[in-house]
Formats: C-alpha cells, structure tokens, sequence
C-alpha cells in the first residue's frame, strides 16, 4: 500500500464509495475475512453499543484489525427504526481507515451505512453458497426493508432460483417491496404470515429487528437454511430457539459475539444447544468444518455481524480509490 502522509487522506461520500463498489468482487473479500478471524489471524474487541430507546435508535461501534494487514477500521453505525415516518433511511454511519503501522488517517467513508448493509448481504450470499440445499425452488423473506432487498441481490450470485415469498407487517410496503424485487428479475408473491413461507421455501432469510420469534420450530422442514440478520443485539430475536436446537448445522459468525447475541445467545441462555453444537462460518468457508452434507439436514446461519467484514470492504474501497487515483 503506499506510504501517503495525512495531507492525502481520503474523504469519500456514498456517491463516490457506489462507484468504486461497482468494480469489486466483494464474495471472495469477505470470505477471505471470515476464514481470518476464525483462524485466530483477526483482533476484534467487543462491540461498542449505544441505545437511544426513546428514538427507537441504535448505534454500534464494530473494529478490530488483520494481523501483517496494512491498515485498521474503525466503524460507527447506527439504525433508527421510526427513521421511515420521517422520511429518513434506518441506517446511517461512517468508517474510519487508518495505517496499522503507524496510526496514520487514511480516509473516512461516510457511507451513510450503505457499507455495512452491503457487508451483512454479502454474509448472507455466503451462507446460502456454503449451506443451502442445491435445490432451492423458492427463497422466503421475513423482512421488507433494505436488507430484505440487498439480501436478494447478492444471493443473485449464488443460487439461480428467482421465486421468492417475502412477509412483513405492512402490506402496502409489501407491495412495493414485491414491484421493486421484480424490477431485479424476482417473481414475488406476498405470504399472509411467516408459516408460509416455511411451508414453501427451502433457503429463508430474516431481516427484521423483532424482540419476538417470527419463525417458529413447528412450521419447520426438513431441507431448510434459515439465515439470520436481524438479532445483532441481546434483546433482538427472529427465531424460536428450538429451531437452533432441532437444525443439523448451527454456524455462526463470531462464536464470541454470539454468545452475547443473536439467535444463538437465546439458545445457549435456555441450554437448548452449547457452545460446542455451534460452528464458525470461517471455519465452514476453508474447509475446517463441515458444512451441508444432505439434502435434507436444517442448516441456520447466525449472523450478527463481524469486524472483519468492515475491514475487508473498506479496504477493497479505499484500494479501489487508489488505483483509480494513480491511473487519472
């Protein structure tokens, strides 16, 4: 990486970091992270969180660094869910690169959050390529907001399915939801509830921010991946639990992290699965550990989000700032 002085750091705005994200592989990048820090190569100290209850606002502070990497990050985002009665996105943010040898400032992206949204769906299209079964005939969606439609935009990269069920509480959302998805070359039908959409589908992935089960181990089938997104924090919660304790696989992101958090850390609360029955995404994706071996094993995808995700796309950016700048 070159050495620059401080004079030359970087301040990209969303428009700009668009622009750059056009030209990377993110998949293999964020892989690359995963398999890192299950590897002990990562240092990722415990999330920073501020709750804003009287706001319905949340900001987390996620860092941490590759070791004999060039660089650190350092990430504030934030997700205000009335944010939509105003008018305003939920999500909102920045990232902050800097020299890991030295500590110098190498750029802000003021992503506007858009980062860590790409990062989570990427995740998701990684999950589904390692866990999902091979047939998937069609995807079910638990959420409408911008991780329910980036979710579907990168799973593009992996499977060819293209129906899709989608549920959320806001039917006309739900119609918009369904009219932009097919824009992108979805077929989109709207469940009336979330059993639905475990009756039909075989790879679901749930993007909400509930405090309360929306998928429930009663509906469950045989075949199915369920990813998890939403429950990054204690009180969040999509899944009944005994989903976790009934599936064949339990993978999560960070077993540290989601000990503390997401649907895993409920489980291990009511001793329905222990630390042993769960399995590190990175040590999936090198091979370390299994991954799907049937078609008819239940698979669940913990993700709560990791570090080294932000690492490695605010890397590949501000690299991709670089080249372009040297090449002007």
């Amino acid at each position: 990486m070159p050495k620059e002085s401080r004079q030359y750091m970087k301040l990209l705005n969303l428009q700009e970091i668009k622009q750059y994200l056009e030209s990377l592989d993110l998949i293999p990048l964020i892989e690359q992270g995963f398999v890192a820090y299950s590897q002990g190569k990562a240092v990722m100290p415990p999330v920073g969180e501020l709750l804003i209850e009287e706001h319905a606002g949340e900001v987390h502070i996620k860092y941490g660094l590759i070791k004999q990497d060039d660089i650190y990050v350092i990430k504030i985002a934030s997700g205000f869910y009335n944010n939509a009665d105003l008018g305003l996105p939920s999500s909102n943010g920045l990232m902050l690169v800097f020299r890991q040898q030295t500590g110098e400032a190498l750029a802000v992206l003021h992503d506007e959050g858009h980062l860590t949204d790409i990062r989570t769906a990427v995740a998701g299209a990684i999950a589904a390529k390692h866990l999902a079964p091979k047939s998937v005939n069609r995807i079910g969606v638990v959420g409408i907001g911008i991780q329910a439609r980036l979710q579907l935009l990168f799973l593009k990269q992996v499977t060819n399915c293209r129906d899709v069920m989608v549920w959320g509480r806001n039917t006309v959302a739900c119609d918009a939801y369904a009219k932009d998805m097919q824009v992108q070359g979805f077929n989109v039908q709207m469940a009336p509830d979330t059993q639905e959409i475990m009756q039909n589908c075989q790879l679901i992935i749930t993007t909400t921010p509930s405090k309360t089960p929306l998928l429930h181990v009663s509906n469950l089938r045989a075949g199915t991946h369920i990813t998890a997104v939403g429950a990054d924090t204690p009180e969040k919660q999509e899944l009944d639990a005994e989903i976790l304790a009934k599936a064949d696989l339990v993978v999560v992101d960070s077993k540290s992290q989601c000990k503390l958090r997401g649907e895993a850390s409920h489980a291990l609360e009511q001793k329905l699965i222990t630390e042993k029955d769960m399995l590190e995404l990175g040590t999936v994706i090198s091979g370390d550990a299994k991954s799907r071996t049937s078609e008819k094993q239940i698979t669940v995808a913990d993700l709560t989000g990791v570090a080294v995700q932000d690492i490695q796309i605010a890397k590949a950016v501000y690299l991709a700032c670089l080249f372009k700048k040297a090449h002007v």
